[in-house]
């Protein structure tokens, strides 16, 4: 079976989205012999025609019929990674939606299924574009996720807007929370089996995030008793002596394979993101998926909308919670920590790549369309 996964580009480009469905293609092929075509949604990238044996074909212009005419010939089955800015500079892809229109119209035998990464953007002020351009870009999702036969995404948060969306389409749209994108180790060492070291990984955009908020990464180093502070990925450019107080070696880029050894020798994986979020953050299911203590520094501890994000994660700024662990003894403190990572670990599993494969597979292999 053939399926064709658009993207908004691919390696070399650096990205999620890019590393999810290039990985997720690799599972397909191998455990369910659904081979991928890509079709790369950016004229600007400049990359292989091959890349690990999958065919690759670059629009040559954001508009409908360049997407109808780079489609290889009698596509039947189409995997869309939506992310509005993905295809778009400011987030509407309306070629995109016309496009698939027109492509899912030539035939009932035509089959879509959406992976919605991102759904639309909102709540920006008023003097950004977002703000003015988000009634545009709901209703691109709209006619998306009414045009697609499956949709699934990675938030809880999003499907219940997407359902509500399809205005009947979908009865239930899964959400499956993102796999990690840099090795899932089955078995993990004890925090007490590691080395005290630290872990801040990332783009180089979420890690200066993660660095802003140095005060909670000093209090997190103390607590942990960590030693060295390990920086993976593009160079932040910072003078770190000025950040922290533990000593920060910069890493830079690594491999995947690179990248899981020193997580799976390390203590804890620090970072910023929305705890409402965390199911679309590569960067979160790393830390779950190598037993980390996955530290959140979120600065806004309001915004979080339920437990499950304090089970797998320590969030510092959730008080008393931090208080608690710090009176503790240290060995008891130890116990809650290594709690904190055990549910990470364990949860990550319900939704690891093997899962996600599985999902995608049912669905091409099923063909069947909500009525």
């Amino acid at each position: 079976m053939l399926i064709v996964q658009i993207v908004p580009k691919l390696p070399p480009a650096i990205g999620g989205v890019e590393d999810y469905a290039l990985i997720l293609a690799r599972r397909l092929r191998s455990y369910f012999s659904i081979d991928t075509h890509f079709l790369v949604g950016d004229p600007s990238w400049e990359g292989e025609e091959k890349i690990e044996g999958f065919g690759v074909t670059r629009i040559s212009q954001r508009n409908a019929t360049s997407l109808l005419s780079s489609l290889p010939p009698n596509t039947g089955k189409i995997l869309l990674h939506y992310v509005g800015y993905g295809y778009a500079k400011r987030g509407c892809p309306l070629w995109l939606i016309e496009g698939l229109e027109r492509w899912r119209s030539q035939s009932q035998e035509r089959f879509l299924v959406t992976m919605f990464h991102e759904v639309y953007a909102g709540g920006r002020p008023f003097w950004t574009s977002a703000f003015w351009l988000f009634p545009l870009q709901k209703n691109i999702a709209t006619r998306l996720v009414k045009l697609c036969d499956r949709a699934l995404t990675s938030v809880q948060l999003y499907a219940e807007i997407l359902t509500l969306l399809s205005q009947g389409k979908h009865s239930y749209i899964p959400s499956l929370p993102v796999f990690s994108n840099v090795g899932e180790p089955l078995e993990v060492e004890p925090l007490t089996a590691r080395k005290r070291q630290l872990v801040v990984f990332g783009g180089r955009s979420k890690r200066l995030q993660a660095y802003q908020q140095a005060a909670t990464l000093n209090k997190v180093c103390q607590l942990l008793d960590i030693e060295t502070i390990l920086d993976i990925g593009t160079p932040t450019n910072l003078n770190f002596s000025t950040i922290s107080r533990i000593p920060v070696t910069e890493m830079g880029k690594l491999s995947s394979a690179e990248i899981s050894q020193i997580m799976l020798d390390s203590v804890a994986g620090f970072f910023v993101n929305r705890p409402e979020l965390l199911a679309k953050s590569t960067i979160f299911a790393a830390y779950c998926a190598h037993g980390l203590i996955p530290v959140n520094a979120y600065s806004n501890p309001q915004s979080t909308d339920g437990k499950e994000a304090e089970k797998s994660s320590w969030i510092p700024e959730l008080e008393p919670k931090t208080l608690k662990i710090a009176k503790k003894v240290h060995s008891e403190a130890k116990v809650v920590f290594q709690e904190i990572a055990n549910n990470a670990f364990s949860s990550y599993h319900k939704h690891d790549l093997s899962t996600h494969a599985q999902k995608f597979a049912t669905y091409f292999f099923s063909d069947d369309r909500e009525k």
